[in-house]
């Protein structure tokens, strides 16, 4: 019997039925997370889900590592744009994260 652990829909790769993303299961899995560690992190996932999702990625590893990718660049591209858009408040945003970073909030 052959399983479907991972669906394409809304442009992006999810585990099936569920709305958690392949994305969230593989950047785990790249970090050195073990199946277990990345299910205690997503309790609404089986562990044969997890080992699902984790088969379907390095099966088709280059493929999800250039999706990846293209969402990273498309990701980055949308927040250099949100910057330019509102530079001040960004500024702004900007200092009073360094102030609590610097523990100095006022």
């Amino acid at each position: 019997m052959h399983k479907e652990y991972i669906e394409h829909r809304d442009g992006g790769y999810w585990i099936a039925g569920k709305r958690i993303s392949l994305d969230s299961v593989v950047y785990a899995f790249r970090r050195g997370a073990a199946p277990e560690s990345i299910l205690r992190s997503y309790p609404l996932l089986t562990l044969e889900e997890v080992y699902g999702a984790i088969t379907f990625y390095l099966g088709r590893q280059a493929e999800i590592d250039q999706y990846l990718a293209e969402n990273e660049a498309e990701y980055e591209r949308q927040r250099q744009q949100e910057r330019a858009a509102d530079p001040e408040f960004y500024k702004n945003f900007s200092e009073a994260r360094e102030k609590l970073r610097q523990g100095s909030v006022t």
